[in-house]
């Protein structure tokens, strides 16, 4: 057994810390599709405490710098079902995990399998935080503007990881992270559609990045329509599909779409 180690960002007997572990040891035990822990561990020299984790391959980001060009269509959409899947684990425990992006999806690539994993920000529904923590492409636009993160802000998530899945790049690369990219968000910047995408999954990734947080589908349906379009792709041979395969240079600009948009609920 190979382990990591995984710093918490809370301190020992605060409320996040407390059901951050029990996330990590519970959830993680129970649900194979999140990073398995097998307990705690204090770091000498500074009295932190860390998770002992199942250690993988490498993360989402990376796998995707690496392997973008090779990828079959079949293969990117089972790996948006396995994330997917994951995070209906996270919200059958009436948690949010408040902070999904590319760098926290963990990859093994003996066996093409995604995990989610670093539950940091993870916690209950009724217990929002009170500051924004996340990465900024990522962060639902209703939640940029100060609404508490929801289940529909988990959802807005997985929109910019299958767009990040289908270019092979994170959302807003050649942004900088600032207020500006912010406001634009919440003014309805989405990142453009890559070519080649299909059709099925364009529209249901639009709709989980849906300004209005109601429009956006729960996880039972998101499963569910992911569910049909995997098993529609994973009985076409990779031959029959090649005309999916399709090559981004990293170095051009992917320029940016605007929807309109009310004002977030």
């Amino acid at each position: 057994m190979i382990t990591a180690l995984r710093t918490f960002p809370f301190r020992l007997g605060s409320t996040f810390f407390d059901f951050t572990a029990k996330s990590h040891l519970t959830i993680s035990n129970r649900c194979p599709e999140i990073v398995q822990c097998y307990g705690l561990t204090q770091d000498p020299s500074n009295g932190s405490y860390m998770l002992v984790m199942n250690k993988t391959d490498t993360d989402l980001r990376k796998y995707l710098q690496q392997n973008h060009n090779q990828l079959a269509w079949k293969e990117r959409i089972q790996i948006v079902a396995d994330i997917i899947l994951a995070l209906l684990r996270v919200h059958n425990e009436n948690a949010i995990h408040r902070d999904l992006h590319s760098g926290n999806i963990l990859f093994m690539v003996f066996d093409s399998r995604s995990f989610i994993s670093d539950l940091g920000f993870c916690g209950p529904a009724n217990k929002p935080l009170k500051s924004i923590y996340g990465n900024l492409p990522y962060i639902a636009p209703e939640v940029i503007i100060g609404k508490e993160q929801t289940f529909k802000s988990d959802i807005y998530s997985i929109a910019m990881l299958m767009w990040e899945i289908s270019s092979g790049r994170p959302p807003f690369i050649n942004y900088e992270h600032n207020y500006d990219l912010a406001m634009n968000i919440v003014n309805g910047i989405r990142p453009k559609i890559i070519p080649g995408t299909p059709l099925e999954y364009k529209d249901l990734m639009i709709q989980c990045w849906d300004a209005d947080p109601s429009k956006r589908p729960d996880i039972i349906t998101l499963r569910s329509k992911i569910r049909e379009i995997n098993y529609f792709y994973q009985s076409k041979s990779n031959q029959s599909e090649e005309n999916n395969h399709f090559t981004v240079n990293l170095l051009t600009p992917i320029f940016l779409i605007t929807i309109k948009v009310g004002h977030c609920k």
